[in-house]
């Protein structure tokens, strides 16, 4: 089976040859050029075959070139023009394609430019090659030689390269029977205007005709018959009729102005069919993908149901009334188009909007004020009367030179989320009140405390003096019984002092009363002074406390006094809360800060109460269900106390396993 491209390039050479046969012998008596040369035959070879190599498809047409002009002319003429041709051929395809074997596209102005562009260089190539073969054979005259050549070789690229190029596909614009008549026209006109000698003119009427061809059917038979009128042209030249045929004579030219002139018809002719062909393609292409932009738009507006997306033209008459439209405000769209959009706002909600945009209390004003500032609230009457709040969006539509064509809002119903945010800025004002009413409260609750402690520690202190007294007989002795109930006052009444102590001690962190005396201390000592405040509590008890820290003094700004009691509250609640058996570590460590941790194994916090412990008064449940005695303050005043030297407190607790409390302090330098 032979191969495509092997009958490709047969067939189009083989036309090659004999159209250029034709050409060479039909050139009028007395001239020196060659007739329209098909050219564009073997620049069309080079863009639809990928083989053979492009040098061999050169050679070949410079072959030919010369094999058919030689029948004719001196074979220096015909191998300085076959060469010229050849070169011609090689850059008509290079300009077009980049130097690919591809079909290019023709498809916009651009690609017509290059086409142009390709054909123009390539037959200055031709003509110049024909001028410098006139120049050194001493065959004609140069110029008239070297123009004769060109111009043909130009009207030949221009006809035929566009057959080889890739076109739109678009369908005709006229009917079976348009086309009919179309064809009819060319087929006919053709030969007949080229039969009188005396009118020239009349020539000229193909080309409105082909530019009717070129509007309205599709690209390959607008060439198609581009190429037909221009085959009569060629045929009819040939056989002297037609206005061009042996013009030298009629006119004194050279005998070469036929071919030339009748070049320039068949350039001018392809100049106006490949245009248009190309704007129709373009344009057609641009309604297409203006149909689908537009389609695309439309079927977003319509598949948005919760957003109003209404159109206006320049005037202010609504275009477009997308289905959110119809669903927010119940109006039909058809009742709606043409329309203004005044009807949709109350008096007041313009008025409203006038004031909060700083301009007159006018609907036109208004709009103008809102356009292009982006969202912004604004009553909606709707179709039933009742009005809702939008949040809406006005903007102008331009056209490509900046002209207004038109007016688009978008809005959607706010009405809940708006009474909604009324609710809860209501809400949060009387939260704020109350809030502040609980200050209020709690100031005084507090004043109270402060107050009471102050007035009950001074009677306490003497009743336990008094109870003193009594156990150590200064007011006779006392019976064994009387010795217990002694010591068991004296011991609630200290447990009272020391809530009282507690309280005030508290009071005074939180109101800044507290001047700690800050000084270097070690936390060594502080930390093995509170250890030992505790330590009594251990006598009676199956418990172990480990103490350790490092060999080198810690420094630490601060209240050795307030650092101290930090210490005897946390290792006190880890003694406390710790059943026999049990064990609390204290460990004293230097890292990029300075960690105290007290850990046990005692009962431990729940998760969901851990972040309540540092709170006035909190006692955890597990604590309250073991009637662990306790007043919730100790932890308070820790954390106060940790808090304004500096420093942070966390705790880990799991309950049955125990709880590890982590003081951290900065470093004396970091501090």
């Amino acid at each position: 089976m032979v191969s495509s491209w092997v009958v490709r390039v047969v067939v189009l050479f083989g036309a090659t040859a004999l159209f250029g046969l034709s050409a060479v012998h039909s050139t009028p008596d007395g001239g020196t050029a060659i007739g329209i040369w098909p050219i564009g035959l073997a620049t069309g070879c080079l863009l639809v075959t990928t083989r053979p190599p492009t040098a061999v498809l050169l050679v070949l047409t410079g072959v030919i070139g010369v094999a058919t002009i030689a029948t004719e002319r001196d074979n220096a003429v015909a191998i300085g023009i076959g060469i010229g041709m050849a070169i011609e051929v090689g850059v008509v395809w290079w300009i077009l394609t980049g130097g690919r074997r591809e079909r290019p596209e023709l498809f916009t102005s651009g690609d017509l430019s290059r086409l142009v562009l390709a054909t123009t260089v390539g037959s200055l190539v031709g003509g110049t090659a024909a001028m410098v073969t006139s120049a050194l054979s001493g065959w004609g005259e140069p110029w008239v030689l070297g123009l004769a050549v060109g111009a043909s070789n130009l009207a030949s690229q221009l006809i035929l390269v566009p057959f080889f190029c890739l076109l739109r596909n678009h369908d005709s614009a006229a009917g079976p029977t348009e086309r009919s008549i179309q064809w009819l026209a060319v087929l006919v006109a053709s030969p007949l205007v080229f039969a009188p000698h005396d009118f020239p003119s009349v020539v000229f009427v193909l080309i409105p005709l082909l530019a009717w061809c070129a509007l309205r059917t599709r690209p390959f038979e607008a060439l198609a018959q581009m190429l037909a009128v221009e085959a009569f042209a060629i045929l009819m030249t040939s056989y002297g009729r037609g206005p061009f045929a042996n013009a030298g004579k009629r006119y004194g030219f050279s005998a070469d102005s036929q071919g030339i002139l009748l070049a320039s018809f068949l350039i001018v002719c392809a100049l106006v069919v490949v245009p248009l062909m190309l704007a129709v393609g373009e344009q057609i292409e641009n309604a297409r993908l203006t149909a689908t932009e537009r389609d695309k738009v439309q079927n977003i507006v319509n598949g948005i149901a919760n957003v109003a997306i209404i159109g206006t033209n320049s005037r202010g008459e609504i275009t477009l009334f997308n289905p959110g439209a119809v669903r927010l405000l119940g109006y039909a769209e058809d009742d709606m188009l043409g329309r203004t959009t005044r009807h949709l706002h109350s008096d007041t909600a313009i008025a409203t909007k006038a004031e909060a945009l700083g301009t007159q209390v006018d609907f036109s004003a208004v709009a103008q004020a809102m356009m292009g500032i982006g969202s912004t609230d604004m009553g909606f009457v709707r179709a039933d009367g009742v009005e809702r709040m939008h949040s809406m969006s006005l903007n102008r539509v331009k056209d490509d030179r900046g002209e207004v064509t038109g007016y688009v809002s978008t809005s959607e119903d706010i009405t809940e989320r708006v009474e909604a945010e009324r609710k809860l800025v209501a809400a949060l004002e009387t939260e704020r009140e109350a809030l502040e009413r609980m200050r209020e409260v709690d100031q005084v609750k507090d004043a109270f405390v402060s107050s009471v402690s102050h007035e009950l520690r001074t009677p306490i202190t003497s009743i336990l003096g008094y109870l003193e007294m009594l156990e150590d007989g200064a007011y006779g002795r006392l019976a064994p019984d009387q010795q217990d109930a002694v010591r068991r006052v004296a011991a609630n009444s200290s447990r009272l002092l020391s809530l009282i102590d507690d309280l005030l001690t508290l009071s005074r962190i939180q109101d800044g009363g507290i001047g700690f005396l800050d000084r270097v201390v070690d936390l060594r000592k502080t930390v093995a002074a509170g250890c030992a405040v505790v330590a009594p509590a251990l006598e009676h008890r199956d418990l172990t406390l480990d103490v350790s820290y490092p060999e080198d003094p810690v420094p630490f700004l601060g209240d050795r006094d307030m650092l101290e009691r930090v210490v005897i509250n946390l290792v006190g609640n880890a003694v406390k809360f710790t059943p026999e058996g049990g064990k609390v570590n204290v460990d004293l460590s230097l890292e990029d800060e300075i960690v105290i941790a007290v850990s046990d194994t005692g009962i431990g916090i729940p998760p969901q109460e851990v972040e309540l412990l540092f709170s006035r008064f909190f006692r955890s449940s597990l604590a309250q269900e073991r009637a662990i005695p306790g007043s919730g303050l100790g932890l308070s005043i820790t954390h106060a106390i940790v808090e304004q030297h500096g420093g942070s407190i966390g705790v880990e607790s799991e309950p049955g396993v125990g709880t590890t409390f982590r003081v951290r302090l900065p470093l004396l330098g970091a501090a």
